[in-house]
Formats: C-alpha cells, sequence, structure tokens
C-alpha cells in the first residue's frame, strides 16, 4: 500500500507570510512537518499493542513556536550546538556571531534556520512519501560567510523509518552543522511519564567533556567508568543525578557529544538505540556524522504547554542530535565543519521504529 503525503495551511506569520503542513502517512506512522523552522510536529508511532501515540514535543498551533520555541522538532544551523565566545577564524579571517546562550553561541544565533520560513520545494505522493523543503541564507546572515543554500527531505517509508536529509552547497568558504533538534518521549508526548525509564545505548567509546559554559574542553575523554557509558543499555535516570561527576553538574544531567566516529562516514551508522520498556517502542537513529548530542531535556521547566494540553518539565524529553563536534571550528583536534565552494555538506538522520512483543 502506497503511503500519502498532503499539505494544508497551519497559519500565518505576523507578517503576514502562510506557513503550510505537510502531513506523510506510511508503516503505520504519520508525520507532521511545517515549513516554519523546517520542523517536525509531529510523529505518531505505534506501541506494542498497535496504539498511536505522538512522540515529539510541539505545539498545537504557530503561535507556540512564535512565542516559545524552545527548538522543538525543529532544523537548527547554520552551526548547531555551541561555538566558544561566537567566534571562530577561517582563512585568517576572525568572525563574530551573536551570543544567544550566555558567553556562546548556539544553532546559529537570535535567528537561525530554527526561526526561518523554508520554502515547499516537493511533496510526494508513493511507495515512500517525502517532503523537501529548502531556505538559502544569505552571505554574512548571522556572521557567517557565504550564502548557503540548504535543504531537508523528510521521507517515511513502508518500514517504520522516517530519514532526515540535509544537504548544502555554498559559493565562498564557510562552516556548517545541521541537524534536527526533535524531542522525543516514546511513551507519548501527553503522557505524563519521564524519559528517565527509558533505555539507552550509544555505541561511543568517548565523548567530549564540557566547561562551566558547556563548550568542550578539547579532551576527548573515555566513558568507561563514568555515567556517560551507554555501550551497554541502561535506564537514562540510572545515573542522571550522580552528583559526584562533575560533567554531570555543568550539564545539570546529560548535555553532551558523544564520539561515534572519528570523522563522518559514507554510509549512516547506528548512533543511539532508545526502548521504553512500558509501551515497548523502540526507536534506533542512525546518520553519517561522527559525533551525537544527547540532552536529556535538563532545562525544560514547566512554563511551555504542549499538544496535549501538559507542561513539560526537566526530563520529560531526550534529544539524539547527530552532528559534527561542538566547537569544532575552534578545535582542530576534533576534525573539520568547513564547507568549501563544488562541495555539498551532507547530514543522512534516519529514525527506526519498532515495538516489542507484549
Amino acid at each position: 500500500m502506497a503511503g500519502e503525503a498532503r499539505k494544508a495551511p497551519f497559519g500565518n506569520l505576523p507578517d503576514g507570510r502562510a506557513v503550510e503542513e505537510v502531513t506523510l502517512s506510511n508503516g503505520g506512522l504519520t508525520a507532521r512537518i511545517l515549513t516554519w523552522g523546517a520542523l517536525l510536529r509531529t510523529l505518531e508511532v505505534p506501541d506494542r499493542s498497535g496504539k498511536p501515540a505522538d512522540v515529539v514535543l510541539g505545539y498545537p498551533d504557530l503561535a507556540g513556536y512564535l512565542k516559545a520555541p524552545n527548538y522543538f522538532g525543529v532544523s537548527v544551523g547554520r552551526y548547531a550546538n555551541r561555538i566558544r565566545a561566537g567566534r571562530f577564524r577561517l582563512d585568517g579571517k576572525d568572525y563574530t556571531l551573536a551570543r544567544n546562550d550566555g558567553p556562546n553561541a548556539l544553532h546559529g544565533g537570535r535567528e537561525g534556520f530554527d526561526k526561518r520560513l523554508w520554502t515547499l520545494a516537493e511533496v510526494k505522493d508513493g511507495a515512500t512519501p517525502s517532503v523537501t523543503l529548502t531556505y538559502i541564507s544569505p552571505d554574512g546572515e548571522e556572521g557567517y560567510p557565504g550564502t548557503l543554500t540548504a535543504s531537508v527531505t523528510y521521507a517515511l517509508d513502508a518500514a517504520g523509518t522516517l530519514s532526515v536529509e540535509y544537504r548544502a552547497t555554498t559559493d565562498k568558504p564557510t562552516i556548517v552543522n545541521l541537524t534536527n533538534h526533535s524531542f522525543f518521549n516514546l511513551a507519548g508526548e501527553g503522557s505524563g511519564r519521564t524519559i528517565l525509564d527509558h533505555v539507552l545505548t550509544i555505541p561511543a567509546e568517548r565523548y567530549t567533556p564540557v566547561d562551566a559554559t558547556l563548550i568542550p574542553t578539547g579532551a576527548i575523554a573515555p566513558v568507561a567508568g563514568t555515567p556517560f557509558d551507554f555501550r551497554t543499555a541502561i535506564p537514562i535516570g540510572a545515573r542522571i543525578r550522580d552528583g559526584r561527576d562533575e560533567q554531570i553538574l555543568r550539564g545539570r544531567g546529560y548535555d553532551h557529544n558523544f564520539v561515534v566516529t572519528n570523522a563522518p562516514t559514507t554510509d549512516a551508522h547506528l548512533v543511539a538505540r532508545v526502548e521504553d520498556p512500558a509501551s515497548g517502542r523502540v526507536m534506533e537513529v542512525a546518520s553519517n556524522q561522527p559525533g551525537v548530542q544527547f540532552y536529556a531535556g535538563n532545562f525544560l521547566d514547566a512554563t511551555a504547554v504542549g499538544k496535549s494540553g501538559l507542561s513539560y518539565r526537566q526530563s520529560d524529553a531526550l534529544a539524539l542530535e547527530p552532528q559534527v563536534f561542538p566547537d569544532t571550528p575552534n578545535q582542530p583536534a576534533f576534525g573539520t565543519a568547513r564547507l568549501d565552494p563544488g562541495a555539498t555538506y551532507r547530514n543522512l538522520i534516519t529514525y527506526r521504529f519498532s515495538a516489542g512483543a507484549k
């Protein structure tokens, strides 16, 4: 049975521009994507009994995303995660970015890609329904060099996999790090349950410790013997309050980059697996990127009221963001986030869903 893709109006921005929503349905899953922020607004996934629930945080209307965005489901760029002091050097020239996270730059700036209206480029029905959105970021926007032409394609296959593929090209050397910032709760965003009982696996032997402002120190440290060892599946809540670990205190829990590979790979590899024992839902996240930022919703403060009318609190959801490492432009040992004219940046993320037996 073929999947379905359909679009509908979702609202208007204060300046009158229209925001559209595209609904993709296939394999028992339903995803809804907005042109605002190229964001994933809902993702309905069946549990072990076949009962669907929306497993991502978000709002019922556009007003919520404009008032208190919280990065719910958005596409972040030009540079996801943090850049120390909002500064980097490229080809001998210094660039200054907005400091929108204490002393640092976060997720592309005050008006990053998450706060832009993307263009609806293509909506496709068929065996794998999809939607492609594009955004052209002009030279100098938020302080970044080069005109960046970015696209994201959301696709839903019959096997229960949602793929999110980012691509970008530039007309002059720049840096780029695009990812999706969906907040997941496999029990359902309206369940009232936290993610502390979710069982997490991250196949990483190392991670990047952070300083007091959550910028990597430059070290690449082993996870062995620390609360950051998720090589064997363990409930998220088992060590999230280990006050003996300075890194847990700095992140108020988990808000750290895990080193899965040393550099981007050609094909996607597993970066995380999450299971909710109560519902049976399982999510496997794969990407071609070397790192995955695991964030346990530590800063959710009950001020955002979601689609089900519940206020979202600390540990109500988790984010798993495949990307290059935070602050890579200032950390030569981390590799590179550089993109040159003639090259194409690509981040392929897949979320594969299944449900355990009763």
